[in-house]
């Protein structure tokens, strides 16, 4: 088990230097879409929303609930436990709480 997180704190690592920042649940999304060729509004039908909604996700502008975020990761084939932690992650900076959230499956 922990070869699997360390490959996932590895890959996120890369996913952050990847997009030039902190990895967000927004950066991450964008980058699946991008590495499986979706246009965005191919992939905000996949994930049932609206292109605006989607757009907003992956600029920042709209947070998603940790149940949403879970949901996604099953639609786009993604470990729930990643996109987990980034929504969690973003609520906790939006609040100012100086704290780094790391998810463990039950």
């Amino acid at each position: 088990m922990r070869r699997v997180k360390r490959k996932s704190s590895e890959a996120m690592k890369l996913l952050a230097k990847l997009s030039g920042g902190p990895l967000t649940l927004g950066r991450a999304i964008e980058s699946v879409r991008k590495s499986e060729e979706l246009t965005q509004l191919d992939c905000a039908k996949k994930l049932r929303v609206s292109k605006s909604h989607l757009c907003d996700v992956e600029k920042g502008r709209k947070s998603v609930s940790p149940e949403r975020a879970a949901k996604w990761a099953k639609i786009l084939g993604y470990p729930e436990s990643v996109f987990v932690q980034l929504a969690i992650q973003a609520e906790l900076d939006a609040a100012g709480l100086k704290y780094r959230v790391e998810i463990e499956a039950a």
